[in-house]
């Protein structure tokens, strides 16, 4: 494919002022494969499988006003086998991608107004905000629901949109989740302009065994959930369309005055919903969720008051930047079955953001998780992360080395290893000045003492979303 053409240099144009169409953000415009990658250290021998990330990389040149979600879906995979690395990435081919790259996408960005004649897919699909692995295959999905799009986890080559069978009612949004212990699918979906959630469940086998809808007091726009062995945990958040938003289709948001509620669904979505009140705030990601007696407990990162971000310099993305420095806090709520109580409190004061686990635990109680921690500047960066031991209360920590910027870590079981933490901690990071661009590896119980392994790219990596592990068995 063709090298994405630079921003034309005029004072009419809006992306002048986009801070995440350039540097550390830029897209790149070659997919490539890189295999005999120079390492400084050494790859640990126990350690066999790939590193997967998703992120925004538009192939056209964005000519309106383009938010940083808009652009179209690229998979990078750093494969790792027998103490050796290759890196390849390549862009997920939705099919509004396929439509975009011969000018013929009917719907915009969330910056411009919904095209409701294509309802219910009213903004570009770029299944570019989460990967996960199902069935044997990468699932690329995207944060304002659509279709996924299956990838193979060896190539990065997309293989269809994926409707499991004809019978997936509606769109899946990107923070739906596999089960290892059943291998089933968990996802949720919901209405920009309508004033319900819904869930569902694909089993292993890839057809779907469940679906529910819940009813809401208005449209919202959550983006995340959880699950545990019996349940789903659904988010109705105080972050809200404005009034005249919903009248004219456009994504501008207000807080609302109305509490958190968490939604308690039956996995098998035949029962009623149980709701829990909280005290309002907003949850990006969650960390983990699991059921403990008559109680569902679940670990997420809960926004904060942003004190240090003032977009006024970027003009029209003033609202964007702003919204996009995450300032958020690890935090505990209980959610008891019996009584109908939620209780909520805080397990620490930095600032991190974009969580994982060993995903092996997912759904059950994990005791470590490894949260990226946030740069104190007016956009998105990861400046280290930090390993949580819940058990004990405490936390370790790893920063990069000034210039350079992380992506979201994932954890990587050892071969044969036994226990939760027993693995390494995985990674993409690029330097904002020079480009360059490497994959690290950490050893996960001691992430403070560096980095065990550097793979340097020949090519840059821009700044994205969300990352997962896949063993060399899932390729």
């Amino acid at each position: 494919m063709s090298a994405v053409k630079p921003l034309h240099e005029s004072s009419s144009n809006p992306n002048n002022k986009n801070p995440y169409l350039h540097g550390l953000y830029a897209p790149v415009g070659e997919e490539s494969t890189c295999v005999e990658l120079k390492v400084t250290g050494e790859i640990p021998t126990d350690l066999c499988g790939s590193y997967l990330r998703n992120g925004p990389n538009p192939l056209q040149t964005p000519v309106g006003m383009h938010h940083w979600f808009d652009g179209d879906g690229m998979m990078h995979g750093v494969y790792l086998e027998n103490g050796k690395a290759e890196y390849r990435n390549r862009y997920v081919k939705s099919e509004d991608f396929i439509d975009d790259s011969n000018g013929q996408c009917l719907v915009g960005g969330v910056m411009e107004p919904a095209t409701m004649k294509r309802e219910p897919k009213v903004y570009k699909d770029t299944a570019n905000t989460d990967v996960i692995l199902h069935n044997g295959e990468l699932m690329a999905l995207w944060y304002i629901s659509g279709n996924p799009v299956r990838l193979d986890p060896r190539t990065l080559d997309t293989l269809r949109e994926e409707n499991f069978g004809g019978t997936l009612p509606r769109h899946v949004s990107a923070h739906s989740k596999t089960d290892p212990r059943t291998g089933e699918f968990l996802f949720f979906d919901y209405a920009l302009y309508e004033p319900w959630m819904s869930c569902g469940v694909v089993n292993s086998d890839n057809e779907l065994t469940g679906f529910q809808t819940v009813e809401l007091p208005g449209p919202r726009l959550p983006h995340d959930m959880a699950f545990t062995q019996n349940y789903f945990v659904l988010h109705d958040l105080p972050v809200v369309f404005t009034e005249q938003a919903l009248k004219q289709h456009q994504w501008s948001i207000e807080i609302a005055n109305q509490p958190t509620r968490f939604g308690v669904v039956p996995r098998n979505c035949k029962g009623e919903v149980k709701w829990f009140e909280t005290d309002p705030c907003y949850i990006y990601h969650v960390i983990n969720a699991w059921e403990e007696g008559d109680e569902i407990v679940m670990l997420g990162c809960k926004m904060v008051p942003n004190v240090h971000v003032n977009g006024a310099a970027y003009g029209p993305y003033r609202a964007m930047v702003e919204v996009l420095a995450l300032n958020a806090v690890p935090s505990e709520w209980r959610m008891n079955l019996k009584t109908g109580k939620c209780t909520t409190h805080d397990l620490d004061d930095a600032i991190g953001e974009f969580p994982s686990i060993n995903l092996d635990v997912s759904g059950q109680q994990n005791r470590y998780a490894y949260v990226q921690a946030i740069a104190e500047t007016d956009t998105l960066k990861f400046e280290g992360f930090y390993r949580y031991d819940f058990k004990q209360g405490s936390k370790t920590a790893y920063f990069y080395e000034p210039g350079m910027c992380g992506s979201e870590v994932a954890f990587a079981p050892r071969i044969g290893a036994t226990e939760e933490d027993d693995g390494y901690v995985v990674g993409l990071c690029s330097h904002e000045g020079t480009g360059e661009s490497e994959f690290r590896i950490w050893d996960a119980r001691a992430i403070d003492k560096g980095p065990l392994a550097r793979v340097h790219l020949p090519v840059r990596v821009p700044a994205g979303f969300h990352a997962t592990w896949a063993d060399a068995r899932d390729w």
